[in-house]
């Protein structure tokens, strides 16, 4: 019996692909995610033993929101039967996803030229934290690492306050981005070769690459950005104000917004002021011009600054806890998240993708997986009989 590769679920963008996910812990996960939320069937493979990931218990809000939309096998690599098993499955497999140390993989015999030897139209995306190769690569990798080499948290907080991680663990998941993008680039690839190839990313680099602006400006002009708290290092004034009842975001960069807002603030003088009459002056003063920018904020409060200030076409935005950006009603119409039914059937709410396509949508139809759930299932669809199940499952091998 030949696997069938079609999504027992809600069709999508991607519903014709197969994907088996050896990944583990975040940057992995994410990339899936990416591909499962699409419509690709999704095919978590995990050890038969029942180790906790990184992030809480699979019934907790982390697990739920990476892997939801995911079938669950277990499978033992280290035995001879478990290895023929996923070789069966990647026959008909299209993608692949690791995020091992670069070497583990080739322990286990997953690396892309054993891989491609089975199946030459497979696509392996492998996540590590340094590289697959160069100086580095056996290193474990780890988000925070990641920021700190790449430099992020060198400019992130504020002046004289030392290093500060980012709130979210931002290398992890740009890498798990690019993973993804790199999947589908040679998806697109493969329809006119025919072949697979090796997709290859990692924290370190697709941290680095989100730096952006703030790493182009030393690789072209040697410039070493610093810390600017909540200031933007560039865009002056655009930073955090302080209201009647709170806090506020003002970005009044550029000639004509800048003169909306002295204008709305009631300080017509400061358009000709040489403090502030040029981007110049503006940023060699910024410290003052804040403080200026607070003497007139702080007497109202938030709501009249954001009504007023959009009113007169100042960006601006209230400054929210997580509860109070769940109650926006613009975050509300964008329908950020959605409930689904977990293996408990009870209702849960996930986060729904960002990305939305004139006639197609993503596809949130099933939270994510009890441990080997679905490995019954998948090995009978791989034409094993009931009794080759409970021997491969006395065996540990499942």
């Amino acid at each position: 019996m030949q696997f069938s590769s079609e999504k027992p679920t809600e069709s999508g963008v991607l519903n014709d692909l197969c994907v088996l996910d050896l990944s583990r812990v975040r940057s992995g996960p994410t990339c899936v995610r990416q591909l499962c939320d699409w419509g690709a069937r999704v095919i978590k493979i995990e050890p038969p033993e029942d180790k906790s990931e990184m992030g809480g218990p699979r019934n907790g809000p982390d697990f739920q929101n990476l892997h939801r939309g995911k079938e669950s096998l277990t499978l033992n690599l280290k035995t001879k039967e478990g290895v023929k098993i996923f070789r069966e499955l990647l026959i008909t497999a299209d993608v692949v996803v690791e995020n091992f140390r670069p070497e583990i993989k080739y322990k286990l015999g997953l690396d892309y030229e054993t891989l491609s030897s089975i199946n030459p139209a497979i696509i392996l995306a492998s996540i590590s934290g340094f590289g697959q190769d160069g100086p580095y690569k056996d290193r474990p990798g780890f988000d925070q690492v990641a920021q700190g080499m790449s430099g992020l948290m060198s400019i992130t907080g504020e002046p004289g306050g030392g290093p500060m991680r980012v709130g979210i663990p931002l290398a992890d998941l740009s890498a798990g981005l690019f993973a993804a993008q790199g999947i589908l680039l040679a998806l697109y690839e493969r329809r006119s070769s025919g072949r697979g190839q090796w997709v290859q990313t990692s924290l370190l680099h697709s941290q680095i690459f989100m730096l952006d602006f703030q790493a182009a400006r030393y690789a072209m002009n040697k410039e070493i950005p610093e810390q600017a708290g909540n200031n933007h290092p560039t865009s002056i004034p655009t930073g955090v104000f302080k209201t009647k009842d709170g806090f506020i975001n003002i970005a009044a960069s550029g000639e004509e917004i800048w003169q909306k807002l002295a204008l709305t603030l009631g300080h017509e003088e400061w358009v000709s002021d040489p403090l502030y009459s040029t981007a110049i002056a503006r940023s060699r003063n910024r410290n003052q011009l804040g403080k200026n920018i607070n003497e007139c904020t702080i007497f109202k409060t938030t709501s009249h600054w954001i009504s007023l200030l959009n009113e007169r076409g100042v960006p601006c935005g209230p400054i929210y806890a997580i509860d109070e950006m769940f109650s926006d009603p613009q975050v509300n119409y964008l329908k950020v998240s959605q409930s689904v039914i977990n293996t408990d059937a009870e209702e849960i709410s996930v986060l729904t993708q960002p990305i939305s396509l004139s006639r197609t949508r993503s596809s949130l139809s099933k939270a994510a997986p009890k441990i080997g759930e679905d490995t019954n299932k998948i090995l009978t669809e791989l034409g094993y009989a009931e009794r080759d199940i409970t021997y491969l499952r006395d065996k540990k091998c499942v």
